[in-house]
């Protein structure tokens, strides 16, 4: 079976071979079979030398200064202009900067479409490594630094073909997404418009036509501190939390046909200091996917499961919050093509792009409910959700490449 590689090299009309090294102008880069020097594809190969480097930098949210110094000097390399945008440290003491990236083609940042993903990852890092079967694992392989890469191989290739103007697209590239949004939130402040914004988040190469909401909130309980042979002389942090918690986590939430159950995790717990000591604090994170209504009508629902618990307890929503989000999908051919998808071969891949976009629903939230506007929305890229935020975060070459053609294509699809 073809790759999509050797595929891509026969559906093209022209080609543009790229070295890892900028020679002139935004290149197009086309996937080879085999490359004459016998190097490594990803030597050779300008979209997988740029995936691998930005995967190689630790970015974890909070931490992203160095993947952003990169890719400002790859694409000011690459004749982009680049902007920063200052965006708060989440610590005082923070030694880095941090900062998001407006990136475009030519003096105007001004553009029709934008295609925007996160430079941010989970926690912790997990080291790049190429494996058997062309497999990239790493750390922010998948989520989002294979849409980051794409991305940028997109629009470079269009501008190479003089398929699109650089007036056309405009990217934005993010941080925080992965603790709230504050990257984005801040980019919203830039107070520009678009007809079309592209997200970059894994998606299994298909158009996702919604996902769910998202709230998130701590709660503490402060008890009285003491020795634990006489628990009479305190007040256990611990066992005022956990009662709040078991009755969380039998809460029947809201539900709809198209996005399931809502549903709780509770993600995080700390309490005490020994086993010899009451515990004075104790306090938990939480996150709910909502699947049906408003974030307030949940909201209400938490508070008044809390309070009848122990009004005692502090309770903190992280952010306002927000209900399911529905996506764009009206792009020509994108209607069901699982009859090509139901193949794992990449050439079914391939065609799938060439033809339309098989839809997907996803669980997880996005910055899309952060940027702000009247906008066409939609979201797509490499990879499955399913392997993000693991220890065995990985996709393949070949998505990798067939992104690049999916993206061209919602590009072009704004454009017309």
């Amino acid at each position: 079976m073809l790759s999509v590689r050797l595929a891509h090299y026969y559906c093209c009309v022209l080609a543009i071979v790229t070295f890892p090294w900028p020679i002139s102008g935004h290149a197009q880069e086309l996937p080879h079979a085999q490359h004459p020097l016998n190097l490594h594809p990803i030597d050779w190969s300008q979209l997988l030398s740029l995936h691998r480097a930005l995967v190689e930098i630790e970015s974890i949210s909070g931490n992203e200064y160095k993947v952003g110094e990169y890719l400002h000097s790859y694409l000011t390399a690459h004749n982009f202009t680049v902007e920063r945008q200052h965006v708060d440290p989440l610590a005082a003491d923070a030694e880095s900067s941090r900062f998001n990236l407006l990136v475009y083609s030519g003096d105007k940042h001004s553009a029709r479409v934008l295609l925007s993903s996160h430079i941010d990852t989970v926690p912790p890092y997990w080291p790049y490594d190429n494996r058997e079967n062309n497999q990239i694992w790493g750390r922010g392989s998948v989520d989002a630094k294979g849409c980051v890469a794409t991305q940028i191989q997109a629009v470079e290739e269009l501008l190479a073909t003089g398929e699109i103007a650089g007036r056309d697209v405009a990217l934005l590239f993010v941080v925080g997404e992965e603790i709230g949004g504050d990257g984005m939130r801040k980019a919203d402040d830039l107070g520009l418009s678009w007809e079309t914004v592209i997200f970059g988040e894994p998606t299994e190469l298909k158009l996702a036509s919604g996902h769910k909401g998202n709230l998130g909130f701590n709660i503490k309980a402060i008890g009285k501190a003491g020795h634990s042979g006489y628990p009479w002389l305190g007040e256990n942090a611990n066992s005022m939390l956990i009662p709040a918690l078991v009755a969380l986590d039998r809460l029947e939430l809201p539900s709809s046909k198209k996005y399931g159950n809502t549903t709780l995790n509770i993600g995080k717990m700390e309490g005490g200091v020994a086993g010899n000591v009451i515990a004075e604090t104790a306090k938990a994170q939480i996150q709910i996917r909502i699947a049906d209504g408003s974030a307030e009508k949940i909201k209400d629902i938490v508070v008044d499961t809390i309070t009848k618990v122990d009004a005692r307890l502090e309770l903190n929503f992280l952010s306002k919050g927000y209900g399911p989000v529905d996506i764009d999908t009206d792009v020509e051919g994108s209607k069901s093509f699982n009859h090509y998808s139901k193949s794992p071969t990449v050439c079914g891949n391939l065609r799938l792009h060439l033809l339309g976009f098989d839809t997907i629903v996803v669980n997880y939230g996005t910055d899309i409910p952060n940027l702000h506007g009247d906008y066409k929305k939609y979201l797509y890229g490499p990879g499955n959700i399913l392997v993000a935020h693991s220890d065995h975060e990985h996709l393949v070459e070949d998505d990798l490449f067939a992104a690049v053609e999916g993206y061209k294509k919602l590009i072009l699809a704004a454009l017309a």
